[in-house]
């Protein structure tokens, strides 16, 4: 496996992965209303355009020139330091057995040689063997408050009383 960083020649392999992920992570995903599709993929053009000038984002490709997955992240400032952010690790359904560690690993190395010395990730199955191996600290999860109308639909377990969302409606989509 060879991780790379990813340019424009590639965005269309990206989506194609990242369409091929949500579907298997939920076969409804072509019957989701159009703003909910939208807002699970992570690889439109202005996506990718900036994490490819990120410098923490890479692609995994196979010998035979296929992509298998993308880590998507960025530094931010933090005010006092800098860390380096994961938004996303998107696998291919038949991904081999440490792409995902792969990935984790080039942006790990991507933020020690930059000097940044904090990787934020969202802990998930495909990333669990990897927060062992680089021996990360476990300090929760995230949880994202989707505004308007992407909050009925969008994917993850929802959180507050009675199954009710907790984020505000106000009427307007995002």
């Amino acid at each position: 496996m060879r991780y790379r960083t990813f340019a424009e020649p590639d965005y269309d392999a990206l989506q194609a992965l990242d369409l091929a992920a949500q579907r298997q992570a939920d076969p409804a995903f072509d019957t989701l209303p159009a703003r909910e599709r939208e807002g699970r993929l992570g690889t439109s053009l202005p996506a990718l355009k900036f994490y490819e000038r990120s410098e923490h984002s890479f692609a995994a490709q196979d010998e035979a020139g296929q992509m298998q997955g993308l880590i998507l992240a960025q530094h931010v400032w933090q005010g006092d330091r800098p860390i380096v952010l994961v938004r996303a690790v998107i696998l291919a359904p038949d991904a081999p057995e440490g792409t995902a560690e792969g990935l984790l690993r080039a942006a790990v190395k991507s933020a020690y040689d930059s000097a940044v010395y904090e990787v934020h990730f969202p802990l998930t199955p495909s990333l669990e063997a990897a927060a062992r191996r680089e021996e990360a600290h476990l300090t929760g999860g995230y949880a994202v408050c989707h505004l308007g109308t992407r909050a009925m639909s969008a994917p993850g377990e929802r959180l507050g009383s009675g199954g009710q969302a907790s984020g505000h409606n106000d009427g307007h989509d995002e």
